[in-house]
């Protein structure tokens, strides 16, 4: 991305941030399906609720078509909602429109690593994401700047190399599926007992994404609203923010599997120990994040851009992304915890607090005061601190000694 422009840096930034939350907003079926394996893992069921994983992967892929074919059609105005114009506007639509045919394909592979991660599995999902990553990264710089004898693709390659390592994916998840586990690929029936259940679950966990793809649109417009050079430098904060986010959430969902084994046999003082010492971890991995962003604080910037005007703004703005990593490591990991136990009402109740009682408050605040990118920032910390506070509360007096306690002496009686 080093030789990329200002403009190509901004489309790429606006088009991939909407594509990421449209994803996140329908992929929470990968979450339900995690959880409601688990739970039957747990109990030593798993034979019964085999035939539930093919029917959320066949929905996921036909709703990720709708979704491609309706945005494809309205990528125009969809994108000059986060105020891009001109030439970014141009481009973040050339971008996009050959992205978007990922939306199939990516959605029916979360349900699918979704179902891996609930039979305790998570080598499957690992090796996936590594040769999607690769394959990406080999064929980013063969696209996009020409090379074995092709020409330049500019960004629109970039999209090519996702989508491509997409489809590789798909293809590893379901030949994974079909010959290592008890799932099929297609469903022999399109009922399941568990199936409301699980749309309730996904339902609660859409709202949530929602409300939490608000603040990633939101911190987007405002940026593109500043210039092109603020946008550059947002959408390189972000990366680097949304990487963490991904490499913490790796571990988070570890302790998401075994939280739902141990929901499943009711064992609470398990669950308890274990999702305490996943925070505990995720807390160091995202100190571990702060310290080596702060010793590249300087050159990290230069792998995306040269541009000294977004590299300045960068700079200025780069140590709230430092030291929001531990912060977003209690919030990420909580968040494994209670997909784990399948609780999407709570994810949901406490996303929406803190969008809309501190996120929204705080951009539009200190926008007014003239912050700019750290009017973006501050609330983005201010965010994730609210989201982190309340499920750990939450989680004390609903899953901590006391409850433990609690629900023993009711097991008894």
């Amino acid at each position: 991305m080093g030789s990329l422009g200002t403009g190509d840096l901004a489309a790429v930034g606006i088009a991939s941030s909407f594509f990421l939350l449209v994803v996140w907003v329908l992929a929470q079926t990968r979450s339900a399906v995690l959880a409601v394996v688990a739970r039957y893992y747990g109990e030593q069921r798993l034979a019964e609720v085999a035939g539930l994983v093919p029917i959320a992967v066949w929905m996921n892929f036909i709703l990720g078509f709708g979704f491609f074919a309706l945005t494809n059609m309205f990528s125009e105005p969809i994108f000059r909602l986060y105020n891009a114009e001109g030439e970014v506007l141009r481009k973040a639509v050339e971008y996009y429109h050959v992205r978007s045919f990922g939306f199939p394909i990516v959605l029916a592979t979360f349900v699918i690593t979704g179902a891996f991660r609930g039979i305790q599995n998570l080598n499957w999902g690992m090796w996936i994401s590594l040769l999607g990553a690769g394959i990406n990264l080999a064929l980013n710089p063969v696209l996009i700047f020409g090379h074995f004898g092709m020409g330049p693709m500019g960004i629109v390659g970039s999209a090519w190399a996702s989508l491509i390592a997409q489809a590789v994916m798909f293809v590893l998840a379901v030949a994974i599926m079909v010959t290592r586990t008890p799932f099929n690929f297609f469903p022999r029936r399109w009922n399941h007992p568990e199936l409301l259940g699980l749309w309730l679950l996904s339902g609660n966990l859409f709202a949530r994404t929602i409300a939490l793809n608000a603040c990633y649109y939101l911190g987007n417009r405002f940026a593109t609203g500043y210039s092109q050079a603020h946008i550059g430098a947002h959408s390189i904060a972000m990366q680097v923010w949304l990487f963490s986010a991904f490499f913490i959430d790796g571990y988070a969902a570890a302790g998401s599997v075994l939280v739902g084994r141990f929901a499943g046999t009711k064992d609470w003082v398990s669950v308890y120990r274990v999702s305490w010492r996943v925070v505990r971890q995720s807390i160091l991995i995202g100190a571990g994040l702060s310290l080596l962003y702060l010793v590249g604080y300087s050159s990290i910037g230069t792998l995306f851009t040269k541009d000294t005007a977004v590299l300045a703004l960068l700079t200025g703005v780069f140590w709230m992304v430092v030291l929001t990593q531990p912060i977003n490591a209690v919030a990420f990991a909580f968040d494994g915890v209670y997909k784990g136990l399948g609780d999407g009402k709570i994810l949901r109740n406490v996303l929406l607090i803190s969008t809309f009682g501190v996120f929204v408050p705080v951009i539009y605040g200190t926008d007014a005061l003239g912050w700019e990118l750290h009017a973006v920032w501050t609330a983005f910390l201010g965010w994730m601190a609210m989201r982190g506070l309340l499920l750990t509360v939450h989680f004390q007096k609903n899953y901590g000694p006391k409850a433990i306690r609690e629900r023993a002496l009711l097991s008894v009686a």
